[in-house]
């Protein structure tokens, strides 16, 4: 049997039947599920033609991401347990690397948390944050005060701008994460929450929140996009997203005047786009 799938069958089994005490097998399983998870050979989420979003949730990699939190006890991580004490659990110490994992992290606070993959040319601007689970492909710049959260898939040459959000989802383990595609440029700003999925080369203009609540408006198409109860909100290819807003129709609203959020595409990504956002590359 591979080795991926012997360790899936032990992750399930050692979560969905808990036992009395967990054991030095358990923890010696949980720190192979762990490396896997560094090296980016296992996803809680994966790309998947055949699903009307292109991409599967991996439940069982969530099972194992918990079942770390259940392994762990509560200990002292602080550099300076005086000036600045930091406590957590043992089986998520922050990430190591060295110069020679080809990751930037440039000083001033950032924090990238063990049990997720960081590829190679990743530059990660202080003070930043990554959370366990999470795949942030090579190339990606996450900006100052970003959050990528946990098992969030970013995908390759994205560029994640300042105070972005990305939302993260542990439970239930069936729910899709936050996905951002190949080389899409999120605005500062930006908040992209509830399993949305965000096609390949889209771009968020500042300021744009993303969620299963909010439906988008596509001005080119003349289509509202929206979330169903089965599938999230998926933002197409190469679509220009700002922040909009649209009038209330009825009711006291209508008689105040009042207009509410709404995301709108306003455009699909041209060569006027891309001549725009050709900093980034000067960046990496």
């Amino acid at each position: 049997m591979p080795r991926i799938e012997t360790l899936k069958l032990a992750v399930e089994e050692a979560f969905d039947n808990k036992p009395a005490a967990y054991g030095e097998e358990h923890f010696r399983l949980f720190a192979e599920f762990k490396a896997a998870l560094n090296a980016g050979e296992i996803r809680a989420a994966s790309p998947d033609v055949t699903t009307a979003t292109g991409w599967r949730v991996n439940g069982w990699v969530k099972k194992g991401i918990l079942l770390g939190f259940r392994l762990g006890s509560i200990v002292d991580m602080s550099v300076d347990s005086v000036r600045q004490p930091f406590f957590d659990k043992a089986t998520y110490p922050v990430k190591q690397f060295a110069a020679d994992s080809g990751v930037r992290i440039v000083p001033g606070g950032s924090s990238i948390r063990d049990g997720c993959f960081v590829g190679r040319s990743v530059t990660c601007m202080p003070p930043m944050y990554i959370n366990v689970g999470a795949y942030v492909d090579e190339g990606t710049m996450v900006d100052s005060h970003a959050l990528v959260g946990s098992c969030a898939q970013i995908g390759a040459r994205c560029h994640l701008s300042a105070a972005v959000q990305i939302g993260g989802v542990l439970e239930p383990v069936g729910a899709m994460p936050v996905i951002i595609e190949e080389d899409v440029l999120v605005g500062g700003n930006c908040g992209v929450y509830e399993g949305t999925v965000v096609k390949k080369r889209a771009v968020l203009g500042t300021g744009t929140i993303l969620n299963r609540s909010t439906p988008v408006y596509d001005l080119v198409n003349g289509t509202v996009l929206r979330a169903t109860d089965e599938e999230p909100l998926v933002i197409p290819e190469g679509a220009v997203v700002v922040a909009g807003s649209r009038a209330v129709t009825s009711g006291p609203g209508k008689d105040w005047g009042i207009s509410v959020y709404t995301p709108v595409i306003v455009k699909y990504r041209d060569a006027k786009t891309d001549a725009r956002i050709q900093l980034e590359d000067l960046l990496r």
